[in-house]
């Protein structure tokens, strides 16, 4: 399905550089509250009250930092540099670029997973003969299923918006460099569905279509998962179907629930719903979240369901992106998160290719 210029009322290159925006600031974003599941709702609006309160911008201009980054956008940036430098999917490439980023960037190295670390000193060792056979060989072969693919696979889905088969293949070889385990490759490749499906919606022609969104993610994710061998169900399936059923749930579903059914942690098949989620159910108010904003309402919402935060935000954020573009992104956001005028160039960078 392709996107085409002046397809919709939302420009492409709006759509790609939202896209880029929105993982990296929720990313940016969700760190502070990473499995810091103490913290109260209240607590996470009111730290969005103050991005956007003068007094803070102030304070903020003046004395602090700008919230960084972690492993996501870090990883991010080297798939999107990738694409943009080689003008194809090239594995050594991407593994090189990935390694390099971990060595070079020491502020960030605690960002990421051991068993990801473990990857990068192997392929390290090995020069990059094979970029696929270190991640194969963890956990006596069965690979990782955790959501370090599905993290950074928004590119994918821009670089290949308008090749459905080509964006399937390609977003299953970025996510085996690190991550082999079925549930990690499907957790990716349905993230990536998902912010291509933003990518080719309107957003000017009336409210979207939540069960129709929710559906063809279904319909799609039953074609391409294998059942597991041990209940005979399609695992991201079956959790599309609970998602499906919360957001239908009159009067909309608690925290408490979500948590519950789809969960927050560092698996895929725990996060990755849990995003898209996210993004869906902020398509209309959410009590305790006060604003009109509704990329700001995705990923506020998002965070507040704790756990990994600053990836399942992260997800939640490109999808918001990608439907959205970056208008409805507010410049509070940009000027206090870090790395935004590199993934703009980078976002431009891939719509140079795309046209």
């Amino acid at each position: 399905m392709a996107l085409s210029a002046g397809s919709c009322g939302i420009s492409r290159l709006s759509k790609f550089r939202g896209a880029l925006l929105g993982a990296l600031l929720g990313d940016c974003l969700g760190s502070p509250f990473e499995f810091d599941d103490d913290e109260s709702p209240i607590v996470i609006h009111k730290f969005f009250e103050k991005l956007e309160g003068p007094d803070f911008k102030f304070f903020f201009l003046l004395l602090a930092p700008k919230y960084a980054y972690t492993d996501d956008s870090a990883m991010t940036k080297c798939v999107a540099k990738s694409f943009v430098s080689q003008g194809c999917l090239d594995e050594k490439d991407l593994a090189k670029r990935f390694v390099t980023e971990f060595y070079s960037d020491r502020r960030r190295a605690n960002t990421y997973g051991q068993h990801v670390v473990d990857v990068f000193h192997k392929l390290r060792a090995l020069k990059f003969a094979d970029p696929f056979k270190p991640a194969s060989e963890q956990f006596n072969g069965t690979g990782s299923y955790g959501n370090g693919g599905a993290m950074r696979i928004s590119p994918v889905a821009l670089f290949c918006h308008t090749d459905y088969d080509v964006m399937l293949h390609t977003a299953k070889r970025v996510t085996q460099i690190t991550h082999t385990h079925a549930l990690g490759v499907n957790g990716a490749i349905l993230q990536c569905l998902a912010v291509h499906e933003g990518l080719t919606q309107d957003p000017t022609q009336g409210p979207l279509d939540v069960e129709k969104f929710t559906d063809g993610l279904i319909s799609k994710m039953q074609m391409i998962e294998q059942t597991d061998e041990f209940d005979g169900k399609r695992p991201f399936h079956t959790q599309l179907l609970i998602m499906k059923k919360l957001l239908a749930k009159e009067g909309g579903a608690n925290v408490h629930e979500v948590k519950e059914s789809l969960g927050n942690d560092v698996t895929a098949i725990f996060s990755v719903p849990t995003a898209i989620f996210s993004f869906l159910r902020a398509q209309k108010p959410i009590p305790g979240i006060e604003t009109e904003n509704k990329f700001r309402r995705t990923v506020q919402y998002a965070i507040s369901l704790g756990g990994d935060t600053d990836t399942i935000a992260s997800m939640a954020g490109a999808i918001a992106g990608a439907y959205f573009g970056e208008e409805e992104i507010s410049d509070p956001y940009r000027k206090y998160c870090e790395g935004v005028e590199e993934f703009l160039e980078l976002a431009d960078g891939l719509y140079e290719l795309a046209k």
